[in-house]
């Protein structure tokens, strides 16, 4: 059943502000949104990165495909309208988490311009993309999960780099060759660029 906008009464003027929640967090909130193909290593730069800030004194929320595939995007597939709508659902969490004062970490495929600039639009100024580059071949030579094996057999339909495309970001705000950098050397990288722009001055 549609929502009524009628029955819809926003309380955000009188909830306790962002502001507030960060001054208490001692951090500024973004969303650093990883991109890349399926084996590039945006999971494993991820919870990296999210251990190393937790040992600073961040607070932090990693989303990424497992842990909203299987909970609240359970109930969608692998269409291109069910793509956008994974994506426009992380988007609208992952504001939620920012406008709470949590540094959210987001690791998804994202494969075209167009649904990245859906959740650019929906998250705005805190969004930052970083995009976790490898070749194809070198996804491919990784599969730790085995899933280029049974797309090239055709037991996966519609995998992004086989038969459905991934547009690489024209201007990512960051991008991490993964193909000539250690997990390590990645990772101080990625540090390196998003710890001036969360810590409070």
């Amino acid at each position: 059943m549609a929502n009524n906008p009628n029955n819809i009464h926003p309380v955000l003027d009188r909830i306790v502000q962002r502001e507030a929640k960060e001054q208490l967090l001692n951090q500024n909130a973004r969303v650093f949104w990883m991109t890349g193909l399926s084996g590039s290593g945006k999971s494993t730069i991820a919870i990296a990165v999210e251990k190393k800030l937790h040992e600073l004194g961040f607070l932090t929320q990693i989303l990424d495909g497992d842990n909203i595939r299987s909970g609240i995007n359970n109930n969608l597939g692998f269409s291109d309208g069910d793509r956008k709508e994974n994506i426009r659902r992380i988007a609208e969490v992952s504001k939620l988490f920012v406008n709470c004062g949590i540094i959210t970490i987001n690791s998804f495929v994202s494969p075209t311009i167009e649904i990245r600039n859906l959740a650019r639009s929906i998250i705005g100024d805190d969004f930052f993309e970083i995009y976790i580059n490898a070749p194809l071949e070198v996804c491919e030579k990784r599969d730790v999960k085995g899933l280029y094996k049974k797309a090239r057999k055709g037991e996966i339909k519609d995998f992004t780099g086989i038969d459905a495309p991934f547009e690489a970001p024209e201007n990512p705000d960051l991008e991490i060759n993964t193909a000539n950098l250690s997990v390590e050397q990645s990772v101080e990288k990625v540090l390196n660029t998003i710890l001036p722009l969360i810590k409070k001055m």
